[in-house]
């Protein structure tokens, strides 16, 4: 019997109507969620995911800024931006699109970013305050993978299988999974006989960016898959990390690419910037 399919659009809907329910009462109240987009550059992937982030607040009743910058910007006049926004009291969520050029320190720019504006869940704090299993912003990604297996299973008791271990998706996955309660496996690119571990996964999560690293003998029968990969095809189609249309016929549930987890990633950072909002403002 062929996968579920883990709708990550229908998903996302319910997560907007509720931000937008709460951005509402919030106006009523004289308060307008705001959320600024800081991009330097002009990579392609990264104007569709601000372009989407955009209409989203839209949607949703929440003010945007888009604060698009050279890619020739200097770390100084990077700083100076965050710093400014970071004061603006009319601003409650910042976050900084990645990848920034490569002559900015990223890892500095996350430590400018306000901790209580920062909707992106990537100041030390907020990571941090994860590890001690005391959220106060999950990172959008994670939150929204989150939201997609709760969506289809119970974690607690389960092995996890994280295959892909960056800062942004992999590693705070993996915590989070660990404070559900799941036995979780980390494998990365020095993992040897990958297959093993990826076969062992009652739950298997794949942010790598390599096409087609899954495939269908990789996979557990039954096996939850949360595809976070995003590759482009010459022809311009975008996929994942996983082998959707083989793997999908022996998998318990499965996100598709596109479709499943970029939506959530889109929501969740609306739903944070509302509650950064009601959270800075005290109110709600």
């Amino acid at each position: 019997m062929p996968a579920k399919i883990i709708d990550g659009k229908k998903l996302s809907e319910k997560i907007l109507a509720e931000a937008k329910k709460d951005a509402e009462m919030l106006k009523k109240k004289g308060i307008v969620p705001c959320l600024a987009i800081v991009q330097a550059g002009n990579d392609p992937a990264s104007d569709i995911y601000v372009k989407k982030k955009l209409q989203a607040c839209a949607d949703c009743c929440i003010e945007s800024r888009h604060v698009k910058l050279s890619d020739k910007i200097s770390q100084q006049e990077i700083e100076e931006e965050i710093e400014k926004l970071n004061n603006d009291e009319k601003v409650h969520g910042i976050i900084v699109q990645l990848p920034l050029p490569k002559q900015i320190d990223t890892a500095r720019i996350m430590e400018l970013v306000s901790k209580e504006k920062d909707v992106d869940g990537f100041h030390p704090y907020n990571s941090g305050m994860n590890f001690l299993e005391k959220p106060v912003f999950l990172p959008a990604t994670v939150k929204g993978i989150m939201h997609l297996i709760d969506s289809v299973c119970e974690i607690e008791g389960k092995h996890a299988v994280c295959v892909g271990t960056s800062n942004i998706v992999g590693k705070p996955t993996a915590l989070m999974l660990l404070n559900s309660h799941a036995t979780v496996t980390m494998c990365n690119k020095y993992t040897k006989n990958l297959a093993e571990h990826t076969r062992m996964a009652d739950i298997l999560v794949v942010a790598v960016g390599k096409i087609n690293l899954i495939k269908a003998d990789m996979v557990k029968q039954g096996a939850i898959i949360i595809d976070a990969g995003i590759n482009k095809l010459p022809n311009g189609k975008i996929v994942g990390d996983v082998d959707f249309e083989k793997v999908k016929e022996k998998a318990g549930a499965i996100t598709p690419v596109p479709g499943g987890v970029g939506p959530m990633t889109v929501a969740c950072v609306v739903e944070n910037t509302v509650f950064a909002a009601k959270r800075i403002t005290k109110i709600g």
